[in-house]
């Protein structure tokens, strides 16, 4: 007999199912330099947000997606769906992270690196597991 709590899932099995699916749709990509971009990023982000910070790391991510790597896009949209509508963060911009950072108080902005480093950690094992990396990434 299931009980009321036990059918209701921990918010680390929420950021691991999500994250599976953004790992999904990517290794699905036809794309293999795409899909080890995608990889490569994601595997960089977490040192890259603890050196420069939240908001420094998603520029330098979307400048790079506007340079031809448009599945860098999709990682910030990933991140981006998982902090402010998933999880429900109040950002100032429910339809971009970046631009939530920008706008937010000091405290969104520690709760949302917070949950963005716990995000790709699942991220990166998952990536890892389904066998989508790159040299870059190592």
């Amino acid at each position: 007999m299931k009980t009321e709590q036990s059918a209701v899932q921990t918010l680390d099995q929420r950021r691991a199912a999500h994250a599976w699916e953004a790992i999904q749709r990517v290794k699905v990509n036809p794309e293999k330099p795409d899909r080890e971009e995608y990889a490569g990023e994601a595997k960089k982000l977490p040192i890259r947000i603890m050196t420069s910070g939240l908001g420094q790391a998603l520029a330098f991510l979307l400048a790079k997606a506007r340079d031809k790597k448009k599945t860098l896009g999709q990682l910030h949209e990933d991140l981006t769906d998982w902090a402010l509508r998933q999880r429900g963060l109040k950002g100032v911009a429910n339809d971009s992270l970046i631009r939530s950072v920008i706008e937010g108080d000091s405290i969104f902005l520690r709760q949302v690196t917070d949950e963005v480093l716990a995000y790709l950690q699942w991220l990166n094992r998952f990536a890892e597991a389904e066998g989508l990396k790159s040299d870059q990434a190592e």
